[in-house]
């Protein structure tokens, strides 16, 4: 199948669980994941109405970003790890960095925001499982309270919510408790009605766990395989 025609279904996919759901599905974000494809590939996608795109490394996307720069309304997020000495980098490159997970990271990329004149949406990257392999903060931990009270002098940062992976398994369903995990914390996190932190977005579901995050109220999900096909073992 085409790009094009794999788009289309993931989009039916989301319509259906947002119906099971009773959300609207306009409320979901579909974020194409391109990492390791080639800008070809990201120009179908495109074509197809993708205009939100995830990369996981800031080298990688400054090798296809030149290729790219016609797409004027695409928007471009950094959703990998990234190490503080690469945020100047990343500030320059991307819309917006969906994986903060330390106060030293949030710092650095504001004030590499704060030198490039722009604003930087972010979200915050939680450790939902608790997983020593994977990046971001644990939820409920003082790190967290820590950088959410430093949030308003952040100026050149805009938190706009949580992104997280959970722990993969082969039934979809077993990600639900994470998915819900991550959506009470971002509830309470909300009504605390912090300056500066807003808990609009919630980043969470891949392609074969997004119709659960979506039930568990996701309002962006983070689509690669499904949409551009495998990607080529190392």
């Amino acid at each position: 199948m085409s790009i094009a025609e794999n788009v289309g279904q993931v989009r039916e996919r989301i319509r259906l669980a947002a119906s099971t759901a009773g959300r609207d599905p306009n409320a979901i974000t579909l974020m194409g994941v391109s990492k390791t494809f080639p800008a070809e590939a990201i120009r179908e996608a495109y074509a197809a109405g993708i205009r939100l795109f995830g990369e996981n490394r800031v080298q990688e996307f400054a090798g296809k970003a030149d290729a790219l720069r016609e797409l004027h309304d695409a928007r471009w997020h950094l959703i990998g790890h990234l190490q503080s000495n690469k945020a100047a980098k990343a500030a320059d490159l991307f819309h917006a960095v969906d994986s903060v997970d330390s106060l030293k990271l949030a710092d650095k990329l504001n004030d590499a925001a704060r030198a490039a004149g722009k604003t930087l949406r972010a979200l915050i990257e939680i450790n939902v499982g608790g997983e020593a392999a994977k990046s971001g903060i644990a939820p409920d931990s003082a790190e967290l309270d820590q950088l959410l009270a430093e949030a308003p002098r952040l100026a050149n940062l805009e938190f706009r919510g949580l992104m997280s992976v959970p722990p993969y398994t082969e039934d979809p369903q077993g990600a639900r408790p994470f998915f819900r995990k991550l959506r009470e914390l971002r509830e309470g996190i909300a009504i605390r009605g912090l300056p500066r932190v807003s808990m609009d977005e919630l980043s969470m579901g891949m392609s074969h766990d997004f119709a659960v995050a979506i039930e568990e109220g996701s309002t962006c999900v983070r689509v690669g395989t499904a949409i551009f096909g495998g990607r080529a073992k190392p």
